[in-house]
């Protein structure tokens, strides 16, 4: 078959992984991870430090991905909502529906996709604590990234 050397070839698709942490077992977590095929987690959470489950504290996270499942791992902070507007909906002083415009000004502000590498998204994983992505700004990332580069299939795990 021959192409048209005037018509751009379209961007190779990228698979993006999301998942969250709460409520999974360490095993179910590294397994699910391993078993999707995932080569990178991209951690999205403004802390990552946090306590809620003491394997995916950042050094403890990076060192695990790596041993037990050779997957690397990235913090990249861009994608992460700000304190304010975290606390905001945590304590109940925004709705789901206005925290998600928010998130979603805040990314549009910063333009992310601008200075990331699609290439460097696939087969990755967004990570978060949330224990669904309906409600986990995890989705509205990666929806995101889609709508900025196209050809993107997200799966949440």
């Amino acid at each position: 078959m021959t192409t048209d050397p005037a018509t751009p070839n379209p961007s190779p698709c990228i698979t993006l992984f999301t998942v969250g942490f709460t409520g999974k077992t360490a095993k179910d977590f590294f397994e699910t991870l391993k078993l999707s095929g995932v080569r990178r987690v991209v951690d999205i959470r403004l802390n990552n430090v946090s306590q809620l489950a003491g394997f995916t504290k950042k050094r403890d996270l990076e060192y695990f991905l790596r041993v037990i499942a050779d997957i690397n791992y990235v913090h990249e902070r861009d994608l992460a909502p700000t304190k304010e507007i975290l606390d905001d909906y945590k304590k109940k002083r925004i709705d789901w529906n206005e925290y998600e415009n928010r998130y979603r000004r805040l990314i549009e502000e910063r333009q992310p996709a601008k200075g990331l590498k699609p290439e460097d998204f696939d087969r990755a994983c967004l990570l978060c604590s949330e224990p669904t992505a309906e409600h986990c700004h995890r989705r509205l990332a990666a929806e995101y990234l889609n709508e900025a580069w196209g050809n993107v299939t997200i799966v949440h795990l």
